[in-house]
């Protein structure tokens, strides 16, 4: 049998959910986007108009390579619009998340064709010289620069502090259940083990109360051991003992000679690889790029201007190149693996695992992979000797926030 969720922030109703895998700050993102076009544009029209006034062909080609840089932040503020605007449309299967991913991957193309250009243009002067005017040429490079410092300032929020990762877990002191309860099938029926705190010190609560002698052991990491007693109290039963943080360990629930393996964790936060906007990234490395190729290029001209080192210019160049062809790289590399759906998280994909086969079960097939920024999607088979339905390993899964979408088949063994 099979069944499977999907939602945008986590675990939806079963039937009718969306697709909807966008970043939590996507519009802000947008608009910070399309601001930083803006400030890029106007400086354009500015450089060419000065340059055609005052025959200046230094803020001509300035305010041309502007407009490359507009055009490569115009790409990642489509990417943010097309995304938003189909984030609801069902001929994407898994949602529009990836569209970001797949302009991040562009840009990098853009940037290692970029690099491509300043290396060969550098090495050309290395060997061939050509006049430069000081005067005119500093004066660009500096309002460069500082034109790309007030667009990272706008890409970042400007005094706003966002984080990278979703914080999509439930763990509030004086709330709930710490963890959604763990199903557990017993001879007496299904239980539901969890742990509860509210308004109280952190305890095991079973439900409903077995009728004999109930115990829970507890393995942490470390090899830590801990037993609990459990007491009735009505139509459930609590632990004599708290249970210490953090709230991450193996426990083994002994019920009337009967042993049922429960992974407990803590609640899943985004890492910082599978919470990225590789859109956002993308423009700001194009900005940072820019900006790294300015200060290289106000180093070069200064020293070759006081010194005389007419061939520090052409070198600040090819560092450059070889800096910006670096990002390129990484940003390529990252969001390449995102739209051929690779692992994106080993360490959760482990923990997965380890939450599914902690009461013996098998994992007989698995995938997991990114739809968007700090969603992933999941599906796995898991192969059982118990009368065990997908709701079950769902609820076993629950505690993973960065799990947006999940299905599950569930194999009954002879």
């Amino acid at each position: 049998m099979a069944d499977g969720i999907g939602a945008g922030a986590g675990f939806g109703p079963e039937f009718g959910h969306d697709h909807v895998f966008l970043a939590p700050g996507h519009e802000r993102a947008e608009r910070r986007t399309w601001a930083v076009i803006g400030l890029c544009a106007a400086m354009m029209v500015a450089e060419i108009a000065g340059g055609w006034l005052f025959g200046s062909i230094a803020l001509i080609a300035d305010g041309l390579h502007m407009s490359t840089h507009a055009g490569a932040l115009l790409l990642a503020a489509l990417a943010y619009r097309f995304a938003r605007r189909h984030a609801r449309d069902p001929r994407f299967t898994f949602g529009s998340g990836k569209f970001g991913d797949l302009a991040g991957f562009s840009s990098a193309i853009v940037l290692a064709m970029i690099s491509l250009l300043i290396g060969y243009e550098a090495v050309g002067r290395l060997f061939a010289p050509v006049p430069i005017l000081f005067g005119e040429a500093v004066p660009i490079a500096v309002l460069g620069l500082a034109v790309n410092v007030a667009s990272v300032w706008l890409l970042s929020g400007g005094h706003e502090h966002h984080h990278g990762h979703n914080h999509t877990h439930g763990h509030a002191h004086g709330g709930h259940d710490h963890h959604a309860g763990h199903r557990i099938a017993t001879s007496a029926g299904v239980m539901e083990l969890s742990i509860f705190e509210e308004g109280v010190r952190p305890r095991f609560r079973l439900r409903p109360a077995p009728r004999g002698e109930a115990r829970i052991q507890t393995r942490r990491d470390d090899g830590t051991v801990q037993l609990f007693t459990l007491v009735p109290q009505g139509d459930f039963a609590e632990s004599v003992e708290e249970v210490p943080e953090p709230h991450a360990f193996e426990a083994a629930l002994d019920l009337a000679g009967e042993r049922h393996g429960v992974m407990f964790a803590e609640p899943e936060h985004a890492h910082a690889r599978t919470a990225r906007d590789n859109n956002m990234r993308a423009a700001v490395v194009h900005v940072l790029a820019d900006a790294a190729v300015s200060v290289l290029v106000i180093v070069g001209l200064l020293l070759a201007r006081w010194l005389g080192w007419v061939w520090m210019d052409p070198l600040a160049g090819l560092v450059g190149a070889v800096v910006i062809a670096s990002w390129s790289w990484g940003l390529a590399r990252d969001t390449g693996a995102i739209l051929l759906d690779m692992n994106p998280d080993a360490q959760m994909a482990a923990r997965l695992r380890q939450a599914i086969e902690a009461e013996g079960d098998r994992l007989a097939d698995f995938h997991l992979w990114r739809l968007g920024p700090g969603h992933l999607g999941a599906i796995v088979c898991v192969q059982t000797a118990w009368p065990r339905d997908p709701a079950y390993y769902r609820s076993r899964l629950r505690h993973f926030g960065t799990l947006s979408h999940l299905t599950v088949e569930v194999q009954q063994l002879e």
